[in-house]
């Protein structure tokens, strides 16, 4: 399979370049700078990209890489400190830049090489840099600069070694997708066969032939990591499955019913389907507990419990399947790169149940990539697209203690709002959008008499990575339809707000 490595030397698009990478159909995975020679040709990448870093490549701590890289005859690309590290490396002068650039920079295209082919001669780029090339090595010829930046991007084809200053990547550099698209093409030679249909079928023969007659048990969640990982288990090995789903009672509107009608023994897929109604356990758990890592961790620890149950009842099992994907690894650490946040798909698990092995079939694939594998398994639209939801479900948008009343009133208000955005054509267009219940009662009036109830707020925020958000500008006459249906249909509210703040300063979900 032709393959892309990228270099990650702390760069916070890491993620992002691979992804992009993809997206012109040639597989690419992230690894960590420290990846020795050895590793590299063991791999034998089409091509290899080194990605930015908050650091200075002069700075004798930095990280650096060995210099015999670049003698491998593998197509490099170097973005941001990673085209200063190849100008450095290289025997080129990199110093701190007399003007910082930040932000969106028109870059004059000097010469339209191979990574320029049908570029702009003007493109606007996203810049992000306080060090800068000065002198580009011996070899190198300057393909690209700003009023501020002699070397925006340099160039050394007989070696099939490029840099840029900018990052190609983000949405903010207007012809970057060509630009990266060029270099996994026309530089590295990629003829993109890297498509769901054939991932799909290679990873279920894969998985038939790893498992063999053992016995498989999966923990569903009705998200679609967990329904993807599901349903590709059951067309591999069928009734060798059991699948167990633990309604913990804080679900949107219908979802342990829609989970069950897809995954339960009425459905279209052949495996065994256990589900455990466990509303009033999580109740009584939750009782009086009103913060929210507690509410998390109790909601966590009872889900160990149910599985465990479950899972002795069943005896002993071969495989236990997760639904872990590629961020997951990547936010867990590559090497010495930080972690941003640990990650266990069913956190635990393995001390409690008795297996052999751990089988993550999405491990490689990103979420927008889980979503088109979930399509090529026929699995419906309506559950591949599902609005994003927390482990603890509606227990992070009650704010405060969470009773059967207040669930009953965040899912009645949470599916009127779901319904009014979908019928204004707006649920394709947002990143996110819920209604969670506060803890604020407040003063009312509904026809001639006082009412003391609570107040829903509504979010709806536009991102593309999650990692930034901003909130949604939805037309005012959706808002008040959603707030009058609201407050008519749903018995204990007497108010809706709208969360207008972005993140940061906040974060997606209330708690």
């Amino acid at each position: 399979m032709e393959t892309v490595i990228v270099l990650d030397f702390g760069g916070q698009y890491n993620q992002l370049i691979a992804r992009r990478v993809r997206e012109c159909n040639v597989y690419c995975e992230v690894k960590p700078y420290t990846m020795s020679i050895a590793e590299l040709r063991a791999i034998n990448p089409k091509g290899i990209i080194f990605t930015g870093g908050p650091n200075s490549v002069y700075d004798e701590a930095s990280p650096h890489c060995d210099k015999e890289i670049f003698e491998l005859g593998i197509p490099i690309l170097g973005i941001c400190y990673g085209s200063q590290l190849m100008a450095y490396t290289l025997g080129g002068r990199v110093e701190t830049a007399p003007v910082s650039e930040y932000g969106h920079t028109e870059v004059t295209v000097d010469k339209h090489d191979t990574i320029f082919e049908n570029v702009a001669d003007k493109t606007v780029c996203w810049m992000s840099h306080t060090d800068y090339i000065s002198q580009a090595p011996e070899g190198f010829e300057v393909t690209a600069h700003t009023p501020v930046c002699p070397v925006a991007a340099m160039a050394n084809p007989e070696k099939k070694l490029y840099a840029i200053q900018f990052h190609p990547e983000v949405m903010h550099t207007k012809e970057g997708a060509k630009m990266l698209g060029n270099f996994v093409h026309k530089v590295c030679g990629c003829g993109g066969d890297w498509r769901m249909d054939s991932f799909v079928e290679t990873t279920i023969r894969e998985l038939r032939e790893k498992i063999g007659d053992g016995r498989v048990l999966c923990a569903l969640s009705g998200g679609v990591d967990s329904s993807v990982a599901a349903v590709l288990l059951s067309k591999a090995v069928g009734k060798q499955l059991t699948c167990v789903f633990v309604d913990h009672g804080l679900l949107r509107k219908n979802e342990g019913d829609e989970v069950e009608a897809v995954f339960g023994p009425n459905g279209p897929y052949e495996l065994n389907f256990i589900r455990v109604n466990a509303q009033q356990r999580y109740y009584d758990k939750l009782k009086g507990v009103t913060e929210p890592e507690e509410k998390r961790k109790i909601i966590g620890a009872e889900f160990i419990r149910i599985f465990e149950e479950e899972a002795k009842k069943i005896g002993t099992v071969d495989f236990l399947v997760q639904g872990t994907i590629y961020p997951d690894v990547i936010e867990s650490g590559l090497g010495q790169s930080a972690v941003i946040k640990s990650h266990h798909n069913v956190g635990g698990l393995p001390d409690v149940v008795d297996f052999k092995e751990i089988i993550e079939p999405l491990r490689m694939l990103f979420k927008d990539e889980v979503r088109k594998a979930g399509l090529e398994l026929g699995i419906p639209e309506k559950l591949v697209f599902r609005q994003p939801f927390p482990g603890p479900g509606l227990g992070i948008r009650i704010i405060g203690e969470v009773t059967e009343e207040k669930v009953h009133i965040v899912q009645e208000a949470d599916y009127i709002y779901r319904e009014e955005i979908a019928k204004a054509g707006l649920d394709k267009g947002l990143g996110q959008y819920f209604a969670a219940l506060t803890n604020m009662r407040s003063v009312g009036v509904m026809g001639d008499f006082r009412t003391y109830d609570y107040a829903i707020a509504l979010r709806a925020v536009e991102t593309s990575d999650f990692m930034t958000a901003e909130a949604a500008e939805l037309p005012w006459e959706v808002i008040k339809k959603v707030t009058n249906r609201i407050v008519n249909e749903v018995k204990g509210v007497n108010r809706v707000l709208y969360d207008c703040t972005g993140k940061p300063p906040g974060t997606v979900e209330f708690e």
